[in-house]
């Protein structure tokens, strides 16, 4: 039976996804046994547009590239203009693709859209950290007693899993300590100043090169990285956490003669967020920090992220890749998507 899909949000990434889903629907029934029907779609800016039966998805990914709206779609008992409550409420979705544009500070929409998710019994895939970071435990647990399951691989470094990593395949492990690059702007900018560049020609670079929004505040700031040090606290060491827990400090302050220093010194100076337990619990920083050259950190280049699981087992596991962009953020919805489904099929077993 086909995984029906409702999207909350159909902005780039939700899009990215259905294009994904298009393109590789042969392989993942070939090799995941699964299918997937997207019956619903509601935006705020974009429309709405639902049929039980499922929708044509290349019409969709046509209207919006066109820059038409939803209500255009050309079809047979279409139902039109359903908000996004009565699109996880109201429709026969089983699986909510929660995209919207969510405060993170707050958690809204997107915290909101999966309590009523969970509250129906419904899976819930979201690369919004807002929810994850405000109000992990209380939707985990509410997922939970309703039996659905709710996947945000994306929320920490896009595509690439830092979150699954740990949570399946490390383990058995204690992580005394979780370090990371994760985000790729600031990375981009420090690696350009360490070549000559001023922070407001790197910051400019950054801006033109897609890296950086018009208000690069989140990142440079160091806030972004933040809300993920809480998501890797409260998910990966099972340790409550809130930002204000986070101590933050970005790279405002940072010169390119601190990095030359830094370069002299047999060092890079990089923003780092580490989450590390203590005999009180968990301390969480993110900081520019001189990393020595030999900690694989030191050299993770550009916008690149990276993160280092400190382990009693299997001593230090480094992963590195992309952590963001449109296509990658895409595929960690389709990661969560293959691993709720393959959940589903050992409970049935």
């Amino acid at each position: 039976m086909a995984v029906k899909l409702a999207f909350i949000g159909f902005g780039g990434v939700g899009q990215a996804l259905l294009r994904i889903l298009l393109d590789k629907e042969a392989q993942l029934r070939d090799e995941e046994g699964m299918e997937t029907k997207v019956v619903a779609v509601s935006d705020v800016m974009k429309g709405a547009v639902y049929h039980p039966d499922g929708l044509d998805g290349r019409q969709l990914l046509e209207l919006v590239s066109s820059g038409k709206k939803l209500d255009e779609y050309e079809g047979q008992g279409v139902t039109y203009g359903l908000d996004s409550m009565d699109s996880i409420r109201n429709t026969n979705a089983d699986t909510i693709v929660e995209v919207t544009f969510t405060d993170v500070k707050t958690g809204q929409p997107a915290a909101d859209h999966c309590r009523a998710a969970f509250e129906l019994g419904k899976n819930v895939v979201t690369t919004n950290k807002g929810p994850v970071a405000v109000a992990y435990r209380e939707l985990q647990e509410l997922a939970d007693k309703n039996g659905a399951f709710w996947g945000f691989e994306g929320t920490v470094m896009s595509g690439t899993p830092a979150l699954r990593l740990p949570q399946e395949t490390l383990r058995g492990n204690t992580i005394s300590r979780i370090s990371g690059i994760l985000n790729g702007t600031t990375n981009y900018m420090l690696t350009e100043m360490e070549k000559g560049l001023s922070y407001e020609e790197a910051l400019e670079q950054a801006q033109a090169n897609g890296y950086a929004e018009a208000d690069p505040t989140s990142d440079v700031e160091g806030y972004d990285a933040r809300y993920k040090a809480v998501i890797l606290s409260n998910v990966v060491l099972g340790v409550p956490l809130a930002a204000g827990d986070v101590t933050c400090t970005g790279i405002t302050g940072i010169k390119k003669e601190d990095l030359d220093r830094a370069k002299a010194a047999g060092k890079r100076l990089r923003l780092v967020a580490s989450i590390e337990r203590t005999a009180s619990g968990v301390k969480a920083s993110v900081e520019p920090v001189e990393l020595e050259e030999d900690n694989p950190l030191a050299a993770v280049p550009g916008a690149v992220n990276a993160i280092l699981y400190e382990c009693d087992l299997s001593g230090p596991i480094f992963l590195s890749g992309a952590g963001a962009g449109l296509a990658e953020t895409g595929f960690s919805l389709l990661i969560d998507l293959i691993h709720a489904e393959r959940m589903k099929q050992k409970v049935k077993q």
